[in-house]
């Protein structure tokens, strides 16, 4: 047995755990102090340690980053508001929360990687409750909206890009008339949807901020209005008669 403890404390292992809130033998806890090596007691059972330790773990030690945006929870999914300086970020966010949708984190959300394919985004302790808008300053959104306005993090699942008229060629792709303007952003080794918005005055981007991430969450689901649309307009052209 003591030879047994001792194979074990020469792997130099971050700590010994003793669950269930078991007594510490003797030899135990002189191998442990011979070694160096911490000695924890706790009253969960080894599952539930280990369930708890690699939920934890995962978060601390996923590889992270720090994007320029404002993260939202819109219809209780993650979306990112992404786009240049001025482009109006601010402003939507807060149309959007007096809509009854949840702020995350403005102008510097940070994300992990957690899975192969799930991103969980957090806001700063900095920056928690807060959202800064031109000619306004900073605004507490907890204090004035309540609680519910705010979330402390979600995992994200659309980009929204907000982009200038003059930027954007969506008008002068046929195509892109009928689907919008889509893409992906890659975030963490990961492909997320995009959509692009394009921002014009008298555009109000509050609704086609819901109605991009309404069709995206149909879209998920199977349904796709473009290409119902093309389905049915080749089905009237079979119709026609030949020429």
């Amino acid at each position: 047995r003591w030879e047994t403890l001792q194979r074990i404390v020469a792997q130099r292992p971050v700590a010994l755990i003793v669950t269930k809130d078991q007594a510490i033998p003797a030899d135990l806890r002189e191998a442990a102090e011979d070694s160096g090596t911490p000695l924890w007691i706790s009253a969960l059972r080894g599952h539930e340690i280990y369930t708890w330790l690699q939920y934890h773990l995962t978060r601390v030690l996923a590889r992270a980053q720090t994007l320029h945006g404002v993260l939202m929870e819109i219809y209780s999914i993650g979306v990112l508001v992404s786009g240049e300086p001025g482009t109006g970020k601010s402003e939507l966010a807060l149309d959007l929360i007096t809509r009854g949708h949840r702020l995350v984190a403005d102008d510097a959300p940070e994300f992990s990687l957690i899975a192969p394919d799930v991103i969980d985004g957090t806001c700063p302790e900095l920056l928690r409750d807060l959202l800064e808008v031109r000619g306004l300053g900073v605004l507490n959104v907890r204090e004035m909206y309540g609680h519910t306005a705010v979330k402390d993090s979600k995992y994200l699942r659309l980009v929204l890009h907000l982009q200038t008229s003059g930027e954007h060629s969506g008008d002068r792709d046929g195509m892109q008339r009928l689907t919008g303007v889509l893409g992906q952003r890659e975030i963490l080794g990961v492909k997320m949807p995009q959509i692009t918005i394009p921002v014009a005055p008298g555009r109000n981007l509050a609704v086609l901020a819901e109605a991009a991430v309404r069709n995206h969450m149909l879209k998920s689901k199977g349904i796709d209005p473009a290409q119902t649309f093309i389905d049915r307009q080749a089905h009237q052209m079979q119709k026609l008669p030949p020429w």
